[in-house]
């Protein structure tokens, strides 16, 4: 994709993965729509980015969680800035720990790290196929493409992310959607900090700052721009979670042993 006077909408964007991505992709050439439920971490960045090009980036409040919230959104941008031509939904929450978290917390995580995809999806879609082109990028994690030891949540969710973007692509990849899917491990941003989320959170933040190395929000940016640019559908900032997927798909048993043991190594007890 080229994403020179591209019209993109970047959710989350007010800090972390999102706010590089914004940054990235507007320093390509796109006009980018920064959305964040906090508004004035939006309007910090959105300024930022209109101050180095005029006209460029705007700032919009909006909460994922409820379908309105994401339609409103898109509403917004088009009357703003025309045509959505890449839709990047990287908003997303780490809370909850096990079965007996409350129904209200899984409710929460499957609305923002799934079903906002799936709104966006939807009112997205009908447009982009009458145009015969679009792009809907997801923002999952390694943990959908492996699991999460101390968050069920998080874990089941992100699975669902991944799944839903690999039956966007099969679904409409041949009537010119493209799709593409971020997992990455670990990255520096305020989840990783235990500064969002809730405190029963903090057994997978640690298991992640022992899985391997910690990128920094910059870094995962310019992966994402380079695989934006060649269309691929998996993002793989940390390259040896592809490795970790193929042992997972080689040997199950052997994989879901190792993951035990790794339980056992951060969470000593258990």
């Amino acid at each position: 994709m080229d994403f020179q006077d591209r019209h993109v909408i970047v959710t989350g964007a007010g800090r972390g993965i999102g706010a590089a991505i914004a940054r990235a992709l507007h320093g390509a050439g796109a006009r980018v729509v920064i959305a964040d439920l906090d508004g004035e971490a939006a309007n910090s960045v959105a300024r930022d980015l209109d101050t180095r090009r005029p006209g460029t980036a705007i700032a919009h409040q909006v909460d994922v969680s409820t379908e309105a919230g994401n339609n409103d959104l898109i509403d917004a941008a088009e009357a703003a800035c025309g045509p959505v031509d890449l839709f990047f939904a990287n908003a997303g929450v780490g809370i909850g720990t096990d079965v007996s978290t409350p129904d209200s917390v899984w409710d929460l995580a499957f609305a923002v790290n799934v079903h906002a995809h799936r709104w966006a999806a939807r009112r997205l879609i009908p447009g982009w196929l009458a145009a015969g082109e679009g792009y809907f990028c997801s923002t999952a994690s390694a943990a959908g493409l492996l699991s999460q030891i101390g968050s069920a949540p998080y874990a089941v969710t992100k699975h669902a992310a991944v799944a839903f973007a690999e039956w966007l692509s099969i679904t409409y990849g041949d009537a010119g959607l493209r799709v593409s899917c971020l997992c990455p491990q670990g990255v520096n941003t305020a989840m990783l900090a235990s500064d969002v989320g809730d405190s029963g959170f903090s057994t997978a933040v640690d298991v992640v700052k022992a899985a391997g190395a910690i990128l920094e929000p910059e870094d995962v940016a310019q992966v994402v721009l380079e695989a934006l640019r060649e269309e691929r559908f998996l993002i793989l900032p940390h390259p040896e979670v592809h490795d970790y997927v193929m042992n997972k798909a080689r040997d199950p048993q052997r994989w879901i042993g190792a993951m035990r043991r790794l339980q056992s190594r951060v969470l000593p007890g258990s």
